[in-house]
């Protein structure tokens, strides 16, 4: 579906020629070369880096979630500017790798993050960034969308595994994470964000939609504890623990003090599944006409007003009486693939590139590590990249790769 929906954003930008298509699924190859007469098809993507060489400039990563740092990091050692899907990368490690490298390397980098090019979004950065509801004491995001738990699989894994559908490359799909048997329609197409080895949960699917705006509103750079409580049917059954992600979060970042928040910590909550925005938020939106809270969202309280922000929509200030002449600026701009497109030919900067995202990224991440520790507050060190008081956390800033997958993360 994202593959499909990047190539149609991409092909619609008059200056850009897809010369090269990589699926692991023929049938998905070969649909997408049909949106692209001429285009060259490939099944391994080392295979298409290695033989196009100087044909290609650029390159857009929207595979699983566990295949991006390899796949990215690749493509940035060529010299080729890099798309790639939410939330980066699998792991914290991850981020931060293809952050540097993109840091390093000067080329042009962007984060799936569409709705960060939206007029939304901008306009809810712009309102933060003028303090227009004062200095902020405290940010809620959600998502509990209805209708999700079909993507939030329970396990267990099925004991026994499928024959491979020939058209599909199980061993190329399987990629850097541990091998293990196929299963027909458990882990591709659509469920693989329910498994750790593969996915980041629900707040790795949704996290950086929601937090993008509020983050860059702010200027957060690194939260300095991440704590996460978790369905108890998830947290009291080791062999779910093991191997999928539970299907409802409640994760706390604790952040310093910013010159928009004031000197004091801002609390920055997320909450999934059976876990919902505290009473008081819903109290307030209540107040100002809206019965029922937004399935995803962000919320942030300030000393003079609050920001209601519901995904893919604008912001509303609260009490409306007092905002309801607030000047708002005409925001214009290219879609986020344009942006992209019009940055590797010279253009403005992108909206979302790996350097300023990275940290948020880590962050959203940070929380399923917390997820895997339930309970407990992780003091977090982003400068040496770990936990000072919890080493045995540090395993899970980086998931192993499997035998012959290996690759290098860099410094």
């Amino acid at each position: 579906m994202m593959g499909g929906g990047d190539v149609d954003m991409f092909k619609s930008h008059p200056r850009i020629d897809i010369v090269a298509m990589c699926d692991v699924d023929e049938n998905h190859l070969n649909h997408g070369l049909s949106k692209v007469p001429g285009a060259r098809g490939y099944r391994d993507w080392r295979e298409m880096l290695e033989k196009e060489g100087d044909a290609i400039d650029s390159v857009n990563v929207t595979v699983p979630d566990h295949m991006h740092a390899i796949i990215s990091l690749a493509a940035l050692r060529r010299g080729k500017h890099v798309y790639c899907q939410k939330p980066m990368a699998h792991d914290v490690a991850g981020c931060r790798a293809m952050a540097t490298l993109a840091a390093k390397s000067g080329l042009v980098t962007q984060l799936g993050t569409q709705h960060a090019s939206g007029i939304g979004d901008q306009l809810a950065v712009h309102f933060l960034r003028q303090k227009v509801i004062g200095e902020i004491k405290r940010v809620i995001l959600c998502s509990n969308r209805p209708g999700a738990e079909a993507y939030r699989q329970a396990g267990p894994r099925p004991a026994n595994g499928d024959p491979v559908p020939a058209q599909f490359d199980w061993n190329l799909w399987t990629g850097v994470a541990p091998e293990r048997p196929y299963a027909n329609r458990v882990y591709h197409p659509g469920q693989w964000r329910s498994w750790q080895d593969f996915g980041t949960g629900w707040s790795g699917d949704i996290g950086c939609h929601i937090f993008s705006a509020i983050w860059k509103g702010l200027g957060f750079t690194a939260p300095t504890t991440v704590s996460a409580r978790v369905q108890e049917s998830w947290k009291n059954d080791p062999a779910r623990r093991a191997d999928t992600w539970p299907q409802s979060n409640h994760i706390t970042w604790i952040f310093p003090g910013t010159e928009l928040t004031g000197s004091g910590d801002v609390t920055v909550e997320w909450f999934d599944g059976e876990f919902q925005p505290p009473e008081e938020f819903k109290a307030i939106a209540r107040e100002n006409g809206i019965q029922q809270f937004p399935p995803e969202g962000a919320m942030v309280i300030g000393s003079e007003g609050s920001l209601l922000l519901p995904h893919g929509s604008g912001p509303q200030l609260f009490p409306r009486e007092k905002y309801r002449t607030i000047e708002r600026p005409q925001l214009k701009g290219p879609t986020h693939h344009h942006r992209f497109i019009d940055a590797c030919l010279g253009g403005a900067p992108t909206e979302s590139d790996f350097v300023s995202t990275g940290p948020m990224a880590e962050t959203i991440l940070l929380g399923t590590v917390a997820m895997r520790t339930p309970d407990t507050v992780l003091e977090w060190d982003a400068a040496k990249l770990c936990f000072p008081r919890h080493p045995a956390a540090d395993a899970l800033l980086r998931h192993p790769a499997r035998k012959g997958w290996e690759y290098d993360l860099g410094a």
